[in-house]
């Protein structure tokens, strides 16, 4: 990009504040009182993110006697279930093409529990009257290389022979554009059904509340600093007080998992994004996006965006950066290089929305692992569960975890515990500096393919033929 051009872009990010837009909210509840006492319960569940939000709110539904306790180190919500794009998706294996791969014979199965769990999470945001702006509107998979657009059509045509494309569309150039209209856009696959967008904090924070109501004791800036046997049950230290729990659940991610062998097979990787201003009636009118779908780009590097409830504009992805070490820390939370490269991106995908300015710009770690879906499993002989390794779909996929979660604490075989994705975990990552080495590598060689027409190097096919496939 030349640099008049980048002057001509980055102006666009002057007045941009470094906090997530979804988190910028007068309407921010007040935290919950630290745990300052002894106490205990049923189920402990460790982290407030959705996926121990929705641990404590399914345990709670499931049996309205059990007395259970949810703590978390800072505010529910602070972090990835915060900060995300919003998208909630029925997938539960980061896509149709992770989940085939991986799984090829639990494939329709899984494709069904991910219907049913995107509407179960429908249902529970009426049932608990969660004001969370969902729109089920879908989401459309956009090409804008011709060689995107030819894998897109045989893609389809594909999954339409495996029966796995219902409610999917596609779109031609003229037809993906009468939809949202960027000259980069050659095609798009578009999923009717199968994602919704929300605003991601409000969802967090109505889930809290739902927990309180139907009587989850919450403890927020309380985190969990151990965790040991205590007699027949377990006990979680904090700073100021103890839990004593016959059963623990874990939704930490990213952040150190209380199992220390947990630990090595997640890597934390942080995306970006930016929020324009509310576009004016024109400006949305310049671009069509009358259906309000959530859109995706079909390259390696790929980027994420979608319609806020006020109209603006959230532009995210492409950088996905490791930091060496596997270190989460607050000061990678904002990286204005690649804030200057999204606006450049953006741009260039909507010319004619050139003057809008962003109002927000931020970043944070997500957690992801080798296989690039979550995996499951239990420890100190089945008192503690633990999900993690999302991959930035866990706005959707949480739920379906919190339900496996409680069905390995209470020892019980179902359709969920049953399945291989559930049974087997994905390879650790090595020490360093292979990680870092590795992920660097493939980063380069993922690159270097949307230069080169989708080209996949031996690197890649390696990495492929290992179960080790990768982006952005």
């Amino acid at each position: 990009m030349a640099a008049g051009a980048m002057n001509r872009f980055t102006r666009s990010l002057s007045d941009a504040q470094p906090v997530p837009y979804w988190l910028d909210d007068p309407g921010r509840p007040r935290p919950e009182p630290a745990l300052t006492t002894a106490e205990s319960c049923d189920l402990l569940v460790v982290g407030g993110g959705y996926s121990g939000l929705w641990t404590a709110l399914i345990a709670k539904e499931r049996d309205p006697q059990r007395d259970v306790v949810l703590v978390e180190g800072r505010e529910v919500g602070w972090a990835a279930s915060g900060r995300n794009g919003g998208f909630c998706a029925a997938s539960l294996t980061h896509g149709l093409p992770n989940g085939l791969t991986r799984w090829p014979d639990e494939i329709h199965r899984l494709q069904q529990l991910g219907d049913r769990n995107l509407d179960e999470i429908e249902a529970a945001v009426a049932r608990h009257g969660i004001d969370c702006d969902f729109e089920r509107t879908g989401e459309i998979d956009v090409a804008t290389e011709p060689y995107q657009a030819r894998e897109l059509r045989e893609w389809h045509e594909e999954t339409t022979r495996l029966g796995l494309a219902e409610g999917v569309e596609f779109l031609d150039a003229d037809a993906v554009r009468e939809q949202v209209d960027s000259p980069t856009f050659q095609a798009g696959l578009w999923d009717r059904r199968g994602v919704a967008m929300l605003n991601p904090a409000k969802l967090a924070w109505g889930l809290k509340r739902a927990c309180r109501e139907l009587g989850v004791r919450v403890h927020e800036n309380t985190p969990a600093l151990d965790l040991k046997p205590y007699g027949a049950g377990m006990a979680v230290r904090t700073p100021y007080g103890r839990i004593r729990a016959r059963r623990v659940a874990l939704g930490t991610n990213i952040f150190p998992n209380l199992v220390r062998r947990v630990r090595s097979y997640t890597v934390p990787v942080y995306d970006y994004a930016l929020m324009t201003e509310p576009l004016t009636a024109d400006q949305l009118a310049s671009i069509g996006w009358k259906n309000r779908q959530g859109l995706g780009d079909s390259a390696n590097q790929f980027h994420y965006f979608r319609l806020s409830a006020d109209n603006r504009i959230l532009w995210g992805g492409y950088d996905a950066i490791y930091p060496y070490g596997g270190r989460v820390r607050a000061e990678y939370d904002d990286r204005p290089e690649t804030y200057a490269k999204l606006a450049g991106h953006f741009f260039g995908c909507f010319p004619q929305l050139e003057g809008v300015r962003f109002s927000h710009a931020w970043g944070g770690a997500i957690d992801t692992c080798s296989r690039f879906s979550a995996f499951f499993g239990t420890a100190h002989q089945g008192k503690v569960a633990y999900a993690a390794g999302y991959t930035g779909l866990g706005v959707g996929a949480t739920r379906f975890g919190a339900e496996v979660m409680l069905d390995l604490l209470a020892g019980q075989r179902t359709e969920r515990t049953e399945l291989e994705m559930v049974r087997r975990k994905p390879l650790p990552f090595p020490p360093e500096p292979f990680a870092w080495t590795g992920i660097a590598l493939t980063k380069w060689s993922l690159a270097r393919a949307d230069a080169r027409g989708g080209r996949r190097n031996l690197w890649l096919r390696t990495m492929d033929r290992l179960g080790l496939g990768f982006d952005s």
